[in-house]
């Protein structure tokens, strides 16, 4: 099973929480912009972690978005 690095997790939660904040208001382009970065930033994390470290990128992905919403599973 792919292991994600902590960096890898923190720009996943990021995201999550950005997306959270967006969908907790009226939908306006600039309040969506920073989830929009948020995963932006976490997609091309994954891309280059996986490049670096040869795990397949989907399931590097996977990993670190069990690891953010399912703590309690993430290890198992």
């Amino acid at each position: 099973m792919a292991k994600p690095s902590e960096n890898l997790i923190q720009l996943c939660r990021a995201s999550v929480e950005a997306e959270t904040k967006a969908l907790s208001e009226p939908y306006t382009k600039e309040g969506w912009a920073p989830w929009l970065k948020a995963a932006e930033t976490f997609q091309q994390a994954v891309t280059d972690e996986a490049e670096a470290t040869g795990e397949d990128r989907g399931k590097l992905e996977q990993a670190a978005k069990r690891a953010v919403l399912h703590p309690e599973s993430a290890d198992s």
